[in-house]
């Protein structure tokens, strides 16, 4: 990720718009191996706590992404980030591209 590297949304600041490496099979991979880790945690320790914890991060993370992130790169980045978003799955491989509308 280099200099684009952050979490959260800064609308002061205009990164370059990354499409290699991890980022060329989904568009969210920090996301993607933190709900990896706590799902993994939730299966080797399926208690109340555990499993609340996944779902409360996978509900977070879902709005965070949808509500927070895809409108600012959609107005940072434009066209470039539309083409990628239909291109490239949100948190796993060709799950959750955007759908590019003709017309």
């Amino acid at each position: 990720m280099g200099a684009s590297w952050r979490v959260g949304v800064d609308p002061g600041e205009r990164t370059a718009l990354v499409t290699h490496g991890l980022f060329g099979i989904v568009r969210n991979p920090i996301f993607t191996a933190m709900a990896a880790s706590v799902v993994g945690l939730a299966a080797m320790v399926p208690n109340a706590v555990s499993l609340t914890a996944a779902a409360v991060l996978i509900v977070s993370v879902q709005v965070q992404v949808r509500a927070v992130e895809e409108p600012y790169l959609v107005g940072v980045h434009g066209e470039a980030w539309t083409r990628y978003a239909a291109r490239v799955g949100r948190f796993l491989p060709g799950v959750g591209a955007w759908r590019l509308h003709s017309g």
